[in-house]
């Protein structure tokens, strides 16, 4: 397994400030909070601004800092900018059908702030430069999750590994859809992502994660 190009590894869809502080502790470099109302994972801004302070606590026993990205669809700029800075956030996902335009605004009012574009691949001929050019001057990070008509993550299905073997995009890239303790090892051995992104894979229910199954994806990345 090459693990050489790994440096990021980012847990999804937190809901818990008891499990962020667990969590960060297990190894991870990045959780994410949802801020799609409709998704069952969805967190309000206040309880995102507790898990960010209850992480923020154990910085200094873990070594290290922390980042915090929240998860967009479709939202409003006014909404977005009002979550980063009440809930403490250190970058923006966007996770709907944002256009480039779209994240050059969202650049302009947010600069200190990474912003990260996920595609949904549902094909893949959507792995082609022509859907990733748009977006490289203005977004940091390019995310890669499996197509779902009816939900934009979480749905636990993996991609297409085969065409993604080819895959090298101009940005650093988190590959997300259906990772767990289970099947990390062959996607990283596969595939040569800057970070990995997982949410259902270690989950009980959506929303409350099984630390036990944090533990041991951890274990598969050593």
């Amino acid at each position: 397994m090459n693990l050489s190009n790994l440096q990021r590894v980012k847990i999804c869809g937190i809901t818990h400030p008891e499990q962020a502080q667990a969590i960060a502790r297990c190894g991870a470099t990045t959780l994410g909070f949802i801020c799609v109302p409709a998704s069952p994972r969805f967190v309000s801004t206040e309880q995102i601004a507790e898990m960010t302070a209850a992480v923020r606590s154990i910085e200094s026993d873990i070594q290290r800092s922390i980042e915090f990205i929240g998860v967009f669809a479709n939202a409003d700029i006014d909404t977005m900018t009002a979550t980063a800075l009440v809930g403490g956030l250190t970058g923006i996902q966007l996770h709907g059908d944002e256009s480039p335009d779209d994240c050059k605004t969202l650049r302009t009012v947010l600069p200190e702030l990474e912003l990260i574009k996920a595609f949904r691949i549902r094909v893949a001929s959507d792995l082609e430069a022509t859907t990733f050019a748009p977006y490289t001057e203005t977004i940091d990070t390019f995310l890669l999750d499996a197509y779902h008509p009816d939900q934009l993550g979480g749905t636990g299905q993996t991609l297409d590994w085969d065409a993604l073997e080819a895959f090298t995009p101009s940005k650093p890239w988190f590959l997300a859809g259906g990772l767990k303790p289970a099947n990390v090892r062959e996607a990283l051995t596969r595939l040569h992502p800057t970070g990995i992104d997982v949410s259902s894979g270690v989950e009980r229910s959506p929303g409350d994660k099984d630390l036990q199954q944090v533990e041991q994806l951890f274990q598969m990345l050593h």
